[in-house]
């Protein structure tokens, strides 16, 4: 007999591929239901809006000789807009794929809130307020208001290093206006000295030449006589 040969086959490999989509339902769901009655609603409000002695008042002169006729014309209008409105919204619901993707959203909320109640059961499973001691459950009534204060004195600092920077800016404008002020009256004193100066000098020279001119006369007045 011979041996059998060793089973070399391997299973498959998992395809990398993420898995298809979700078949959506072809079926109306909850909101394309919802979608469907409102539209009859309303085609129903509108139909009765148009009841037989609205529509005979349009028409007084059959309406008082052949009623039964033209209410059987109204039967048949009304019929006929029912029958037209229903056949225009399901063509537009088949054309817009209106209960496909409404399914798709019926299904996109619903995994949305399996997720969130999933979540809040794990958040109510992770910390129990009762299980924790007097300084964690301190700390945790405190640090959104340590927070928000030190947020608030964050912005004051910020608010003062501004006003801070401003002020120094203008002092040191004014320190420089004040020197060219304190230069120019340098200037100014230097010239009122030459300016006294320049007098003391001309009145001395003044005394001398009165001097000379009183000698002058005299001497004259003395050669007269």
């Amino acid at each position: 007999m011979a041996e059998s040969e060793p089973n070399t086959h391997q299973p498959p490999a998992a395809s990398p591929s993420p898995p298809p989509p979700a078949q959506v339902p072809q079926a109306p769901g909850p909101r394309a239901s919802r979608l469907h009655q409102v539209f009859d609603q309303a085609l129903a409000r509108t139909l009765r809006a148009n009841s037989y002695a609205n529509f005979a008042s349009c028409f007084p002169t059959p309406a008082r000789h052949v009623p039964a006729s033209l209410e059987s014309v109204w039967r048949q209008l009304n019929a006929k807009l029912e029958e037209s409105a229903k056949a225009e919204f399901e063509e537009i619901i088949a054309e817009r794929d209106v209960v496909p993707h409404l399914n798709e959203l019926d299904r996109l909320v619903g995994e949305a809130r399996a997720r969130r109640d999933q979540e809040e059961d794990e958040d109510s499973e992770r910390t129990v307020p009762h299980t924790l001691g007097a300084e964690d459950l301190y700390k945790a009534h405190l640090t959104p208001y340590l927070q928000e204060a030190q947020s608030t004195l964050n912005d004051r600092l910020k608010v003062t290093h501004a006003e801070n920077t401003q002020l120094a800016q203008t002092v040191q404008s004014q320190r420089q206006e004040i020197e060219q002020l304190l230069a120019h009256l340098g200037y100014v004193v230097s010239d009122i000295e030459g300016a006294a100066s320049a007098a003391t000098q001309f009145s001395k020279e003044h005394h001398l030449r009165q001097d000379a001119v009183q000698m002058d006369e005299e001497v004259n007045a003395r050669s007269g006589l």
